[in-house]
């Protein structure tokens, strides 16, 4: 089930954005920020029977500017991986985007393949406006960033 995070859900957002920080694979967020950009987050929570909820997956879309937003921290546990679930994500935050007004969405990535399968086209970094940097600079690879950065524009 996807649905909005909300405050009892952050420090799983964390947990799972840590994970695969902790690996290079994302942009690792602190606990304040996430708070800060709450609103911003879809998760993914599974629930077997007779257990706990469990956020299994997280997606934030980022409004960056008048027609512009960002799909950004996108992590799903190793378990759900391969069933929809990164791909529903990204959906609703498309959808998302959509009943804000914003028609383009672009995203900086280490899995080009999975954003072309959802129409994201690739895109020169410097065709990004410099409010997008803001987060980069505060990254330990930046300027030597190899993410790539890919767009979704509604037709």
């Amino acid at each position: 089930m996807i649905r909005s995070a909300c405050v009892n859900d952050v420090k799983a957002i964390y947990g799972l954005l840590k994970h695969f920080s902790e690996q290079g694979l994302l942009l690792g967020r602190s606990l304040s920020s996430l708070y800060d950009q709450l609103r911003d987050f879809q998760i993914f929570v599974d629930r077997q029977e007779g257990q706990q909820e469990i956020v299994a997956g997280a997606c934030a879309l980022h409004v960056c500017w008048e027609n512009l937003a960002e799909i950004r921290s996108l992590a799903v546990l190793e378990q759900f991986q391969g069933k929809n679930v990164g791909t529903s994500l990204v959906e609703s935050c498309l959808l998302e985007a959509e009943a804000f007004g914003i028609s383009r969405v672009f995203t900086l990535t280490y899995q080009p393949s999975f954003f072309e399968r959802l129409g994201f086209k690739h895109i020169d970094k410097n065709e990004l406006p410099h409010k997008v940097w803001s987060d980069c600079i505060q990254c330990p690879k930046f300027p030597d960033c190899n993410e790539e950065a890919m767009i979704w524009e509604k037709k």
